[in-house]
């Protein structure tokens, strides 16, 4: 079984909000290269809105890139691309449908085992649900 990780997981954890899911129960796991872009442009609005520090921003980065090291990181090529103007069975909106798209075609590359699909996404979650994947923290 392979886990996919949207951007609001790792976020969660690396803000240390309530319900974060623990990436050691998550492996192995992948995600869009989306979510480095989606983290650390939350990050840096966190602190130009004066919500975290320098020092904070710096730190909390680190653990971004700590976190993308160890999962595998899935480009945004043009087949995912194609799936994500597709329609899907809910609404969503374009960073969603990419993340979505990513799971799907990465599920349709390794179609041993399950795919559990990790957001603390509602939106995102009933999406994933209703493509038949498994999801965890929504």
């Amino acid at each position: 079984m392979s886990t996919y990780l949207d951007a609001s997981v790792l976020l969660r954890l690396v803000l240390g909000e309530p319900g974060a899911l623990k990436p050691a129960g998550l492996e192995p796991a992948h995600t869009s290269a989306l979510t480095e872009v989606e983290c650390l442009r939350t990050l840096d609005r966190l602190h130009a809105q004066r919500r975290i520090g320098a020092d904070d921003l710096a730190t909390r980065r680190g653990a971004i890139f700590d976190l993308l090291e160890a999962v595998e990181v899935v480009d945004l090529a043009a087949p995912i691309l194609r799936r994500a103007a597709e329609p899907f069975p809910t609404p969503l909106g374009t960073l969603d449908a990419l993340h979505l798209a990513t799971a799907l075609l990465w599920r349709e590359r390794h179609p041993r085992g399950r795919a559990t699909f990790a957001t603390h996404d509602e939106e995102l979650a009933r999406a994933a649900r209703a493509c038949g994947l498994d999801v965890i923290g929504a």
